[in-house]
């Protein structure tokens, strides 16, 4: 099963890719995640590999997972070592006053036959939701961070 979503933040790539490479950030804006932790390697970037968990209706499922590419500020790459089969990537693209960002997951059972793949159809929906929940709880932290940022400046500007 493949998902593709996206959303345009506004604010610079470099600013949402801080967010979506901080392991200790992850679970503030990951819907359905209820565990991402370092596994191993480097914390971060290229190599880097964390235990993945994400509720699926009544289930947790996922597993291990590596980043497998790492472009600062553009893409944002991992699969799956053990566990669930799965891919995913995130996607920055800068536009004139926006970045869009766009989050794909591809994911399968592993078995085969009816059951396999009646188990991808039930998980579809509800890892689509997740996607979308995520882009927009991504695009709500990064926004108000922003705004509190200016904020801050102004603040500092007027002492």
């Amino acid at each position: 099963m493949r998902i593709a979503e996206s959303v345009d933040v506004k604010a610079s790539p470099a600013i949402v890719w801080e967010q979506i490479t901080d392991p200790s950030r992850v679970l503030d804006f990951f819907a359905g995640v209820t565990r991402w932790e370092c596994a191993g390697g480097p914390r971060s970037g290229l190599g880097a590999r964390y235990r993945m968990l994400m509720r699926v209706g009544s289930a947790e499922v996922g597993g291990l997972i590596e980043i497998v590419e790492c472009a600062a500020e553009r893409d944002l790459a991992w699969n799956s070592i053990t566990g669930v089969d799965q891919r995913g990537r995130w996607r920055l693209r800068e536009g004139r006053d926006c970045t869009r960002v766009e989050l794909r997951l591809q994911f399968g059972v592993a078995g085969g036959g009816i059951w396999s793949w009646l188990s991808e159809q039930l998980a579809g929906p509800i890892v689509r939701r997740n996607v979308k929940r995520t882009l927009e709880q991504l695009k709500r932290t990064v926004e108000h961070e922003q705004q509190r940022a200016a904020a801050a400046r102004r603040r500092a500007a007027r002492i």
